[in-house]
C-alpha cells in the first residue's frame, strides 16, 4: 500500500515538474500555474481581444469581493471566497465550461483579524492536484477538500497578525502541502501531509529590521515589514529547492525536511512579490521602492557575495511577480507602468505607462505569458496584452469594467478572470 501511494505521489510530482516552466491543456493547478509559479503557458487558442460581449463564454456573479485567483483541474475551477455578512471563508467550485456553481464549502470565523481595506480575507489562491483542494484561510486555518466538496482536514496554524493582512497561497509538492504562514510575529513555513493535514516539518521565518533603509518602510520604529509571498519549488543541480522571498533575504530550503540550503541578503523588509526562476537564475524584488537582485540556485550557506547583480532601490513600487521570456522580465508596477528588465544585469530596458479604459491604471495582479504575449490586468479591469520583447509593443487593451486585483488563469484556450463582482470565462465561441 505504501509503495503504491508513494509511486502515485511521485507520478503526480513528475507531471508537475514536466510542466514546471510551461503549462498546457486543462490544468492550471496553482497560483501562476505551476510549482515554480512561472505564469507561463503554451496555448495558441487564447484570444487576443475581447470585451463584455465578444469572446465571453460565460460570466458568474460572486457573493463578495476578493483578490484571489482561479485554479483549474480538468473541468473544475476553484476560487477562495470570503463573505463579510456571515464571516465565512470558503472554496467555491465551478464547472469551467458553463460557469455553474457545483459546491461551496468553508469555515466560519468571527474573531477580529486586521487587514488592509483593499485586501479582503481569502486573498491567497487555492491549490489542487486533481485529488485534493487546499485553501489558506489565515487565522481561520488551512483546509483541504475532496473534489465533491467534503472537508478532508482542517488545521489551525495560529493567528495571522499584520496590519495589511496576508495573501500567500499554498503549494503542493509530492505528498506535502507547503504554506508560508505570514507575515507577522508568527511567520513560519509549514509542511503538512496533504491527505491528513499532519505536520511533517515546520520552520520559523525571521522578519528582521533593516537599519540600512532610510524611509518609513525600513521595518523598525513603527515601519512596516513582512512578506506577502508565495514560495516556489524548483530543480537545481539534481536537487529540489523550496525558495522563499522573506523580509530582507531570499532563502532556500530542502522541501522534504525544511532544512536550510542557502540564503542571500539584500531585500528590504517589505516584500510583495514571489521569486521567479527561468531555469538558470532566480529574480527577487522588494516592495515599496525596494531592492532587487538575481542569483543562481544550488549554493550553500550565505551566497550574498555571489549575486549576479544588485539594485538597492527601485524607482517604482513593485507588487506583481514578473514573467520571464528570453532573458527579460516583465511586470506592471503599482503606478500602472509596464517594466521590462534585463535579467542579465538588472537594467530597466523600458518603462511604459499602460492605458486605462477606467479611472484606475494601478495593478496588483501578476502577469502571465501565453506563447510570446504578456497578459496582465489592472484595477479597472483592463487586461493589457503586450509583446514579450525588449521593444515595447501594446497589442490590445480589453476591459470588463469591473475592479480586479487578480492574476489570470488559463485552461483549454480560455482565460479565467476574477473581479470583485464576477468570475469571467474569456474564450472564442465554442464550435468555431
Amino acid at each position: 500500500m505504501y509503495k503504491t501511494t508513494l509511486f502515485r505521489e511521485f507520478a503526480v510530482l513528475g507531471l508537475w515538474l514536466g510542466v514546471a516552466f510551461c503549462s498546457y491543456a486543462s490544468h492550471w493547478p496553482s497560483w501562476r500555474g505551476d510549482l515554480a509559479g512561472s505564469g507561463l503557458v503554451k496555448d495558441e487558442n487564447v484570444p487576443l481581444k475581447w470585451d463584455t460581449k465578444n469572446n465571453i463564454r460565460w460570466r458568474a456573479p460572486l457573493p463578495d469581493r476578493g483578490n484571489s485567483s482561479p485554479v483549474v483541474w480538468e473541468r473544475r475551477l476553484f476560487i477562495t471566497q470570503a463573505t463579510e455578512v456571515d464571516n465565512q471563508r470558503a472554496v467555491m467550485c465551478f464547472d469551467k465550461l458553463t460557469g455553474e456553481l457545483i459546491w461551496r464549502r468553508g469555515v466560519t470565523y468571527d474573531k477580529k483579524e486586521t487587514t488592509h481595506k483593499t485586501n479582503p480575507y481569502c486573498s491567497g489562491s487555492p491549490v489542487t492536484d486533481g485529488r485534493v483542494v487546499v485553501a489558506n484561510y489565515a487565522s481561520a486555518g488551512v483546509a483541504a477538500y475532496d473534489f465533491e466538496g467534503q472537508q478532508i482536514w482542517h488545521r489551525d496554524l495560529g493567528p495571522q497578525e499584520h496590519i495589511w493582512g496576508n495573501g500567500t497561497s499554498p503549494i503542493l509538492y509530492g505528498n506535502l502541502c507547503i504554506i508560508y504562514h505570514g507575515p507577522g510575529p508568527h511567520s513560519s513555513l509549514h509542511a503538512m501531509d496533504k491527505l491528513t493535514g499532519h505536520t511533517v516539518w515546520t520552520r520559523k521565518v525571521e522578519e528582521q529590521d533593516n537599519p540600512d533603509r532610510v524611509d518609513g518602510f525600513r521595518g523598525q520604529k513603527g515601519g512596516i515589514k513582512g512578506a506577502f509571498t508565495t514560495p516556489i519549488v524548483i530543480k537545481s543541480n539534481k536537487r529540489m529547492e523550496l525558495i522563499l522571498s522573506r523580509a530582507n533575504a531570499l532563502q532556500a530550503f530542502r522541501p522534504e525536511d525544511g532544512s536550510e540550503l542557502w540564503y542571500c541578503n539584500g531585500l528590504n523588509p517589505l516584500i510583495y512579490t514571489s521569486p521567479v526562476y527561468d531555469g538558470n537564475v532566480i529574480l527577487t524584488m522588494g516592495g515599496y521602492f525596494g531592492a532587487s537582485f538575481a542569483v543562481k540556485p544550488g549554493g550553500s550557506g550565505d551566497v550574498t557575495a555571489k549575486r549576479l547583480w544588485f539594485d538597492p532601490r527601485s524607482k517604482k513600487n513593485r507588487l506583481g511577480t514578473p514573467v520571464i521570456h528570453a532573458g527579460y522580465a516583465y511586470f506592471v508596477n503599482m503606478s500602472g507602468f509596464l517594466e521590462c528588465l534585463n535579467l542579465k544585469d538588472g537594467r530597466v530596458v523600458y518603462e511604459e505607462r499602460l492605458p486605462s479604459k477606467g479611472n484606475n491604471s494601478a495593478a496588483w495582479a501578476s502577469p502571465i505569458l501565453v506563447d510570446d504575449r504578456v497578459y496582465v490586468t489592472n484595477q479597472s479591469g483592463d487586461t493589457h496584452v503586450v509583446r514579450a520583447s525588449p521593444t515595447f509593443k501594446l497589442l490590445a487593451t480589453n476591459s470588463v469594467d469591473e475592479y480586479s486585483n487578480s492574476t489570470l488563469a488559463v485552461s483549454d484556450g480560455a482565460l479565467y478572470l476574477r473581479t470583485h463582482k464576477s468570475l469571467w470565462c474569456i474564450g472564442r465561441p465554442t464550435g468555431n
